[in-house]
């Protein structure tokens, strides 16, 4: 049987996103031979990839947006087996680790392996149920609720959803990150005001509709059903000790989201129009990043300009916006991120980006007071 070179052309400009698997074996690895091999899982995602970008540079072409979504199919697949993938490994983990891994393993070996399963839970796992979540299909998105359940963090569907992108860039959104607001300060902001965007957003939803909160069409008892079978199974697999481990990756998951949404936004808003509307999201609106690896790892998500802008366009053919179109990161997303936990340091980085990007987009403006607070009201939405 002949393969048509257009075929064998797309399957293999699909692999590197496939890279992501790579993780798997070296969480085995680290499972099972214990010492330095535990920090594996944080240095590939975080340094590896680091590098790669350095050596490989930009990604700066774009797919044709004509593409059949039957063309896609190699693309598709890495997100839909993600879920039975991660689902197998982080169970496995807990028994290995709570079972036969226990004679070889110390109590700071455990700690680091799984805050390693939680930096892929969070940077894989959370990234490709944001990509399934976006979809209409519902097997998609029954999968990526599944991937939020795993790290116990399911109202992320509807926070991002129903808050996140319709308010993006302003007051009411409570993940876009404010200028001068370091992340140790929006990391517990963000906890709180995203469960309640998320929890009175879907509340209001059902009220426009004559429904209660209590109403079982609400995703919450979903949400919380998934979460609650997922600890259960931590538990019955691995005692105190396993939930104790399933906790870590979950809060570590969580942590590494928040961090990439933390880098996405911060300091952009929208110009407010008066009456409390906003003009429209546009490009300018999110920081882009064209580096290539990360971009395999990350399956497009730094091509976040294009992804507000066509919300529900499949990562394979997010475009890419030039500095004139959209604001750009210095590095990729593994890098930005390690910046982000030294508040001087973003500051000395990416302050001066943003100023520069307020002269750019927004020189009518002079007064950014309003705009700089870090603890903006949120108002309730209509």
């Amino acid at each position: 049987m002949i393969i048509p070179p257009a075929k064998v052309a797309r399957v293999q400009r699909a692999l590197p996103f496939w890279m992501s698997l790579l993780l798997v074996p070296a969480a085995v690895i680290g499972a099972i031979h214990g010492g330095w091999t535990v920090i594996l899982l944080p240095v590939m995602t975080w340094y590896f990839f680091s590098l790669l970008d350095a050596l490989l540079g930009l990604e700066l072409d774009n797919a044709d947006l004509d593409t059949r979504d039957s063309q896609l199919t190699w693309y598709k697949a890495i997100t839909l087996i993600w879920t039975p993938v991660q689902f197998c490994l982080l169970y496995w983990m807990i028994w290995y680790v709570t079972g036969p891994g226990d004679a070889h393993l110390n109590a700071l070996e455990t700690i680091v392996l799984f805050f390693g399963v939680g930096v892929i839970t969070g940077t894989v796992g959370i990234n490709y149920s944001h990509e399934l979540m976006h979809q209409s299909n519902k097997t998609e998105r029954f999968l990526g609720d599944a991937l939020l359940s795993m790290v116990l963090y399911s109202h992320f569907r509807s926070e991002h959803l129903l808050v996140h992108h319709r308010h993006v860039g302003t007051p009411r959104d409570p993940v876009t990150a404010r200028y001068n607001e370091g992340f140790h300060r929006f990391f517990p902001r963000v906890l709180v005001a995203s469960f309640k965007s998320a929890f009175r957003a879907e509340k209001d939803m059902l009220a426009r509709k004559g429904k209660p909160w209590t109403d079982l069409s609400n995703p919450f008892w979903k949400y919380w059903g998934l979460q609650g079978l997922m600890i259960l199974l931590a538990i019955l697999i691995g005692g105190v000790e396993g939930l104790l481990l399933f906790l870590l990756q979950a809060g570590t998951a969580i942590w590494q989201l928040e961090l990439v949404n933390y880098i996405e936004h911060y300091g952009l808003t929208r110009k407010h129009l008066g009456d409390g509307k906003y003009e429209h999201v546009k490009p300018q609106h999110s920081w882009n990043a064209a580096h290539k690896a990360s971009n395999w790892l990350l399956i497009n998500l730094q091509r976040h300009s294009d992804h507000h802008y066509k919300p529900n366009r499949r990562f394979p053919l997010l475009q890419n916006y030039t500095e004139e179109e959209a604001p750009q990161l210095p590095y990729g997303y593994p890098v930005m991120t390690m910046a982000a936990l030294v508040p001087p340091l973003w500051r000395r980085v990416m302050n001066p980006r943003v100023r520069r990007w307020r002269e750019m987009y927004y020189p009518e403006i002079t007064d950014w007071t309003p705009y700089n607070k870090a603890q903006n009201p949120m108002p309730r939405q209509a």
